[in-house]
C-alpha cells in the first residue's frame, strides 16, 4: 500500500484502523476499519467519537464500500472516509461522490490524473451526499 491520498484540510489521523469486532468490544478506539460486507450501520451509535473510517476494497470490482460510504455520509459522519485497497484512478470520482475524501490505493495514483478524473464532468446524472444538483434538476428545475 502506498500513503493515502488525502482531500482534507485537518490535521492527519496516526491512530492505526482496528476491526470492527475490535472496535465494538472497546471504548477508547478512534479509528476503525470495515472489511467488504461488514455492516457499517454498526457504528452509527459511534459516530461523534470516530475520527477515521477506513473501509476495504479488497477487489476494484467489489462496489459494497461504495454504499458503506453513502451509510455513513447520509447519517452524519464527518470524519476522514478512506478506501483502502484495489482503488483505481477510474473510481475516485464515484467514490468522492459517495463521500470519501482519502485513499490509501495497493498501487500508487498519479496526482494528474486523479486530478483529472476529480474534475472530467462538470454535470452528474443523480444525487449522491456531494450535494451536486443533477443534471435532469438543472434543466427542469
Amino acid at each position: 500500500m502506498v500513503d493515502a491520498i488525502r482531500l482534507r484540510d485537518d490535521e492527519l489521523h496516526e491512530e492505526p484502523a482496528v476491526s470492527l469486532e475490535s472496535f465494538l468490544e472497546q471504548s477508547n478506539a478512534t479509528a476503525v476499519r470495515i472489511e467488504a460486507g461488514e455492516d457499517a450501520r454498526q457504528l452509527l451509535p459511534y459516530l461523534d467519537r470516530l475520527s477515521l473510517v477506513e473501509v476495504s476494497f479488497p477487489v476494484f470490482g467489489d462496489g459494497r464500500g461504495y454504499s458503506s460510504a453513502q451509510i455513513l455520509r447520509e447519517s452524519g459522519y464527518t470524519g476522514e472516509l478512506r478506501a483502502s485497497g484495489d482503488v483505481l484512478v477510474d473510481q475516485v470520482a464515484y467514490m468522492r461522490r459517495c463521500g470519501f475524501d482519502a485513499f490509501a490505493p495497493d498501487s500508487p495514483i498519479n496526482p494528474k490524473h486523479m486530478e483529472e478524473a476529480l474534475t472530467r464532468y462538470e454535470h452528474v446524472y443523480q444525487a449522491t451526499t456531494d450535494q451536486r444538483t443533477p443534471i435532469w434538476r438543472l434543466r427542469h428545475g
